[in-house]
């Protein structure tokens, strides 16, 4: 008898039952979709991995603690077997086909009347791949297929209307391999880009010709217009009916003064999508082999804008308190004050020999640090010629290293 291929098809599992016979790996990596797709879920084993035990416990599924028996798989829309016991999943494969429930085994592909593809998702798009009896073939090409849909690489027309408004995009520290797959999809399908001079500007280069691209920092204003102008060319480009993104550095709300954009489109009735990025605050250490906390070491990290020296009357630091702290320091926009921070911390308790490392350009090809301690740091940054952006970290966790005892 000629070997036919599948007929691939989608269930609709939502409110049917599903029988799932055993709790293992197998079982494990399946219940998730099978939980997503609303399926009323019975697991029949004695026993289950910790994960597959959680699921239970909070309800996601209803488990019997007992092996498989004849009438299990009574009422059921679909069935999943995936017990250690070789003449269980043949008597349940058996019961399957005489009830005429689609079943799956995973001890034996080719006695099953259904085989579960590698599947994957990407905003709204599931795909199923299927290459017979070769899953690791199968996985290799849906990884392929949801990548590519994933950073726009592989893309078709929308026939239906993209997102609305503007999307608010943190593009992460630097390098562009650390924006989210959220902010890359949604940087392939902009009409405009707004970005800002500290966001991953290789993305850009990226970028379909058709697409405006608007440098943030060369917008024509006054000096203390730059945010209420940037407000403007949002507002501007999304009335127009434009698919316009917000490319910043880091995560939009920090530091980012991505609320003020939020409420200003708000304000125009436009809608606004944040995508969350990577602050530079915790990658960029991380990047220079610097944790923020560490066992034994570090229990908290303060992030801390440096913009505003701590004698002038705008800042809204309390640096006495920060000298008080045990954890970590972590400095944002502070490279010119950083001389002043350091006397004020020292100045409020902070030792003198407290270790600082400065990270200029982390993440990307231009990267460099620098190691002082806060009475040195000032004079260090300017010997060697440090320029933002830039981030500092003050504490004993710049002492660790691969190896460090916890």
């Amino acid at each position: 008898m000629a070997e036919h291929a599948p007929y691939p098809v989608g269930l609709r599992l939502a409110g049917r039952r599903v029988v799932v016979l055993g709790a293992g790996q197998v079982a494990q990596r399946r219940l998730p979709a099978l939980i997503a797709a609303g399926a009323d879920v019975l697991l029949v084993s004695p026993s289950a991995t910790p994960s597959v035990e959680a699921m239970a416990e909070t309800g996601e599924l209803r488990w019997e603690r007992r092996r498989y028996r004849d009438g299990d798989l009574d009422g059921a829309w679909y069935a999943l077997i995936t017990t250690d016991d070789p003449a269980a999943n043949a008597a349940a494969s058996a019961e399957a086909e005489a009830r005429r429930v689609w079943a799956v085994r995973s001890d034996d592909a080719t006695a099953a009347s259904a085989w579960t593809p590698a599947t994957g998702r990407s905003e709204g798009v599931t795909v199923a791949v299927l290459t017979g009896n070769d899953p690791r073939r199968s996985a290799a090409l849906r990884d392929t297929i949801v990548e590519g849909l994933r950073d726009g690489s592989l893309a078709a027309p929308h026939h239906r209307p993209r997102h609305k408004g503007v999307a608010l995009v943190g593009g992460g520290p630097g390098d562009p391999d650390l924006i989210t797959v959220r902010g890359r999809r949604l940087l392939a399908e902009a009409d405009v880009v707004i970005a800002d001079r500290l966001g991953p500007r290789d993305l850009l280069d990226e970028l379909p010709p058709h697409v405006g691209i608007i440098d943030a920092a060369k917008i024509p204003y006054g000096r203390f217009m730059a945010q209420e102008a940037i407000n403007n060319a949002l507002i501007e480009h999304a009335k127009a009916g434009k698919a316009v993104v917000r490319l910043k550095g880091g995560d939009p709300f920090v530091f980012g003064r991505g609320m003020e954009e939020v409420q200003a489109l708000a304000e125009h009735g436009i809608p606004c999508t944040v995508v969350p990025g990577i602050s530079s605050s915790i990658s960029v250490p991380a990047a220079a082999g610097i944790p923020v906390t560490h066992r034994g070491v570090a229990h908290e990290f303060t992030v801390v804008s440096g913009h505003v020296a701590p004698d002038d009357p705008r800042s809204l630091v309390d640096w006495a308190a920060l000298a008080q702290l045990q954890g970590t320091l972590v400095l944002l926009m502070s490279v010119e004050n950083i001389g002043r921070i350091a006397a004020v911390l020292i100045g409020h308790g902070r030792p003198a020999d407290t270790p600082v490392a400065v990270v200029q350009e982390g993440t990307t090809a231009a990267q460099r640090r620098v190691d002082a301690t806060l009475a040195t740091v000032g004079e260090r940054v300017k010997a060697e010629g440090i320029r933002p952006p830039a981030v500092i970290v003050i504490g004993e966790v710049v002492r660790c290293t691969a190896g460090t005892a916890s």
